[in-house]
């Protein structure tokens, strides 16, 4: 396996005021020959407040194991809520979509089959591109002449909607607490799907008290009206930001945690009294973050069937 670190925006073009050094990178597995094969962008998720390690190089090694090539995104979040991150992480992941066609040929991918795959905020995010990807230009004018537009998109327990069943701190980490309704109505995904939206693999559990099932419906609804091919998933147990579900995952065996990278700095910067914050917020925020920590959990029969049948589905596109 070949791994790396590509960083998505070079000097002086990345400018979000809260990241403290952080530049929003992709990690590379890639298998070790000159296979040309399927591309899944693995989006992790963390309610736009961080990116989670536990949704990260674990998924993406499920999916190199399935035959990809896979990459996992480190985008841009909002811990401290002080910052509307607004469309940085669309730019993001949709850097990075450019950015893996452009060297389609160096990383040995079909660009005609690029699949993002997020979890939770993640999953908003990647659904946020695939309904929206015609209002993301790119500032490097060779990667904007290549398409951000997925072929396909893997939403896994997603954050979808504004209204009544939303999770309203990761619209409020994205697009603040006094955002407008014509913010919320175009971060709310299942207004905005069309014909033209890729096709799309979706599951949720029944018992998720974090981001009610209600938003998979929603968007599943928006997908059969527009006539999108998709997939729908509903597993009978299991809470939110279940990841793979295996006994891998029960184990922590999540990889390297390098997606709390910009979470770091931050708790770097608060020590050093480089960002305001009241001392509550600074006593929290070194509390809960500044170590990575994992809780025990159980592994969940139906759950750890998803990428087994997000990979059939992915064959019949």
């Amino acid at each position: 396996m070949k791994t790396g670190r590509i960083d998505l925006w070079k000097d002086g073009e990345y400018t979000y005021p809260l990241a403290f050094g952080f530049v929003p990178n992709m990690v590379t597995y890639l298998h070790d020959d000159d296979e040309v094969r399927p591309c899944m962008i693995v989006v992790p998720g963390g309610g736009y407040c961080m990116v989670s390690p536990t949704e990260g190089e674990i998924v993406a090694k499920k999916f190199y194991s399935f035959g990809y090539n896979a990459f996992v995104v480190t985008y841009t979040t909002n811990l401290l809520f002080k910052e509307p991150l607004k469309d940085q992480p669309m730019k993001d992941l949709s850097r990075a979509i450019r950015m893996v066609r452009k060297d389609a040929e160096k990383f040995c991918i079909d660009s005609s089959k690029v699949t993002i795959c997020g979890f939770s905020a993640g999953a908003h995010l990647c659904g946020s591109v695939c309904v929206h990807y015609s209002d993301v230009p790119d500032s490097d004018s060779e990667l904007n002449t290549i398409s951000n537009r997925p072929d396909a998109a893997i939403l896994s327990y997603p954050v979808i909607t504004s209204g009544e069943f939303a999770h309203r701190d990761s619209f409020n980490a994205l697009i603040g607490h006094d955002a407008s309704k014509e913010e919320l109505e175009y971060y709310s995904l299942e207004k905005q799907v069309t014909k033209d939206t890729p096709p799309t693999f979706l599951w949720q559990t029944v018992p998720d008290e974090t981001v009610p099932i209600e938003n998979s419906y929603l968007y599943e609804e928006a997908l059969r009206k527009e006539g999108v091919l998709h997939a729908h998933h509903v597993f009978s147990a299991g809470h939110h930001g279940l990841s793979l579900g295996d006994q891998d995952w029960s184990d922590h065996k999540f990889g390297e945690p390098y997606c709390m990278e910009q979470i770091m700095k931050i708790c770097d910067a608060l020590r050093n009294d480089e960002v305001t914050v009241s001392p509550e917020k600074k006593e929290e925020v070194l509390r809960d973050w500044s170590e990575v920590h994992y809780w025990p959990d159980v592994t969940y029969p139906e759950i750890k069937l998803w990428p087994e049948l997000a990979d059939a589905f992915l064959k019949t596109l």
